[in-house]
């Protein structure tokens, strides 16, 4: 017999249904979470560093700093795409000279006079 009709007979309806998930509770409660959140929206710089960019060690400092809990790499991305619904972002690498003006004139101008005809 199957394990899901056993289930059903010996408990009715409400013994099929979906149970909580099982293992190990979440280090931060809620409060927590959303206390991490308010000190991550204040950007890197708020929290001393140089660049207002955000890695994971970063973010576990600030976790730490912000609730006393000190979490693990991969608990600190836990956190940010689980609870917090955040998403990886890189930054754009470009020249900080970079001048679209001049290339949108090169591309323009420049590109069709030295392109070779077919």
């Amino acid at each position: 017999m199957r394990r899901w009709r056993r289930v059903w007979e010996e408990g009715g309806v409400s013994a099929l249904r979906r149970r909580a998930a099982t293992g190990r509770p979440p280090k931060l409660d809620d409060a927590q979470v959303e206390t991490v959140r308010a000190a991550l929206m204040r950007g890197a710089q708020a929290h001393g560093f140089e660049a207002d960019l955000w890695t994971l060690e970063r973010v576990g400092a600030v976790v730490e700093r912000a609730t006393g809990v000190a979490l693990s790499r991969a608990s600190v991305w836990r956190l940010l795409t689980g609870r917090l619904g955040w998403s990886l972002q890189r930054p754009e690498r470009r020249a900080v000279e970079r001048d679209e003006s001049e290339i949108a004139r090169w591309i323009a101008h420049e590109w069709p006079r030295i392109k070779k005809e077919p």
